[in-house]
């Protein structure tokens, strides 16, 4: 790939005078590539830096799963079609509680509940990544590092960033922070970072030939401990576990005895002594939740960079291909013109951000600190387990398609306590 010189605009002029791109994203995973694709559709000027060289590149710690509420998004960049070819699995889920079982399943006579996909990253970041490549519009730039951003009058209007063939500085209307949680633009921008703890730990690995019931994917609230089992593509299932940080120094003191203890004492456990481990058994013992504001001056933040919500849930996915796809529709009509109308849609993709995932973020910041479920929690999990229908709307809730208040509105409560009261009436 052959990089393009800083000629101030681009072959469509958009650029316009003092900058090289109309927006310079950092980051080539999920959502920095999303970004791209997304924007230089819609004419905008798009730098994509990695700081990796080899572009096959792929995040490893992760939940290898989409939820259904970025299935539109995937739709929309043309990648459904590919990521079922490359053996991506639709992420149908069945939970064990107390109570027994939630299966959610289609209403008889019903549509098909709404679907993402489980797919692992080595297949998903190259394929989103090549897709950014290939789209008109868009330079993926590897080995691009940033080393820090390019202000003026207390503006960010571009980045230096570390090459190959040296330092380097790019200049644009906007920067993207597409680069993690611990994202360097973020810091360098000096936003504000809130920080959650997370009471539990995690550690996961690959296996082959590890069967699950109905072959889906299986997650177990244990109260406060946690585990799931997501079937993904080229028949490899990724099974993790996360017990309570009061755990941790004995489960390290045998790290493979207690991964294996642990799944093996699971409510219908998987048969892990019978498959095949083809991974190391990798994971993190301080996994925080961070919350940023998604703007500042010349800079938005998008996916992790912007958010990161507990792994045990498995978003982080999804609301990186969301938030893409949010900032591409506040910003796109603006990135080529105005500054001041720029100014207007970073703060219309901020708003959407927090009316969008605020409430998530802070239902998942309570349960991370690692608790049995409290009453409300207990009353619509018991009832999940009782009725198809509330297990349809938890699901709708799982998938993040449905928000905290309508998840738990004054309807959906009450049907759970009708559930529940009859429940105790047949079995006294």
């Amino acid at each position: 790939m052959t990089e393009p010189e800083s000629t101030g605009h681009d072959s469509a002029g958009h650029a316009g005078a003092g900058h090289d791109y109309d927006v310079v994203i950092s980051g080539a995973g999920l959502a920095g590539s999303a970004a791209a694709v997304l924007l230089a559709r819609r004419g905008v000027r798009v730098a994509l830096l990695e700081r990796r060289s080899d572009p096959e590149a792929y995040k490893v710690l992760c939940t290898h799963s989409i939820t259904a509420n970025a299935y539109p998004v995937l739709d929309e960049l043309g990648l459904v079609p590919a990521l079922e070819k490359a053996g991506a699995l639709t992420n149908d889920a069945r939970w064990y509680t107390r109570w027994g079982w939630i299966e959610p399943k289609a209403a008889p006579g019903g549509p098909e509940l709404p679907h993402g996909y489980n797919v692992r990253r080595s297949t998903l970041d190259p394929l989103i990544r090549s897709c950014a490549q290939e789209t008109p519009g868009v330079d993926l730039l590897l080995g691009h590092r940033v080393t820090g951003l390019v202000r003026e009058a207390g503006r960010t209007v571009g980045v230096r960033a570390s090459t190959p063939q040296g330092e380097r500085e790019i200049r644009a209307r906007l920067v993207v922070a597409a680069d993690g949680k611990d994202s360097a633009v973020a810091k360098f921008a000096e936003v504000p970072t809130k920080q959650y703890e997370n009471g539990r730990f995690g550690y996961l690995a690959h296996f082959r030939n590890l069967p699950l019931p109905g072959g889906i994917g299986q997650t177990w609230f244990l109260e406060p401990d946690m585990a799931y089992a997501f079937p993904n593509d080229d028949g490899v299932t990724v099974l993790a576990v996360l017990p309570d940080k009061r755990r941790l120094p004995a489960f390290k003191e045998d790290l493979e005895g207690s991964f294996l203890g642990f799944v093996r004492a699971l409510p219908e456990a998987p048969p892990i002594d019978s498959a095949e481990r083809v991974s190391k058994i990798i994971g993190t013992v301080d996994y925080p939740l961070h919350t940023r504001r998604p703007t500042a001056p010349g800079v938005a933040l998008i996916g992790d960079a912007a958010l990161t919500s507990d792994p045990l849930w498995g978003v982080g996915c999804g609301w990186a291909l969301q938030t893409a796809q949010w900032l591409t529709e506040a910003i796109a009509p603006t990135a080529t013109g105005l500054q001041a109308d720029l100014d207007a849609s970073l703060t219309a993709y901020a708003r959407t951000h927090r009316r969008r995932l605020t409430g998530h973020q802070q239902l998942a910041a309570d349960y991370a600190r690692s608790r049995p479920f409290k009453a409300m929690e207990r009353l619509m999990f018991s009832a999940a387990a009782r009725d198809a229908a509330l297990a349809r709307h938890m699901y709708m809730f799982a998938a993040r398609l449905i928000g905290p208040l309508r998840f738990l509105s004054p309807v959906a409560l009450t049907k759970a306590l009708v559930v529940n009261v009859r429940h105790r009436g047949a079995n006294p």
